[in-house]
């Protein structure tokens, strides 16, 4: 992953530690003081809500431990892991900007490519100047590479 997908996990890490996580202890606490809990709401979502936080700090401890942070700055030539690539659509002439990422920081909104999506798999490898061919569920597309930069 990147440096910035890994600091950005590690912070989420931390607030769900320091701030998340006390804050559903104490909400917990004060449910219970309200009495029987097979009929309190407020317990039983605290309850949920905790579940779900202990569940993403597990996953977010499990991927960054395994992570192997790439600094895309040290790469160059044809596209990989890291790449920031202009492309534009054949079709429709419409000009996109992606880097390629990790699948935890993944983010198509903000131009974040999972590494593993059809696109990126068809992109990895090629350079500028390259068009390629992507079965998307929409049908076949086809793009042409502008430009490749490690940023």
């Amino acid at each position: 992953m990147t440096r910035a997908g890994f600091t950005a996990l590690d912070e989420e890490l931390k607030v769900l530690k320091s701030v998340e996580r006390p804050a559903i202890i104490r909400a917990i606490a004060e449910a219970r003081e309200h009495g029987d809990l097979s009929e309190n709401a407020e317990y039983h979502s605290a309850r949920e809500k905790q579940s779900f936080i202990e569940g993403r700090i597990k996953e977010l401890e499990a991927i960054i431990s395994l992570a192997e942070v790439i600094d895309p700055t040290k790469l160059s030539g044809a596209i990989k892991f890291g790449a920031t690539v202009t492309l534009v659509d054949e079709d429709t002439d419409e000009k996109k900007t992606y880097q390629i990422v990790g699948e935890p920081e993944a983010d198509i909104e903000n131009g974040m490519l999972n590494i593993r999506s059809p696109l990126a798999r068809a992109l990895i490898g090629k350079e500028e100047g390259d068009s390629v061919e992507v079965k998307t569920p929409g049908g076949d597309r086809g793009y042409e590479i502008l430009s490749v930069r490690f940023i």
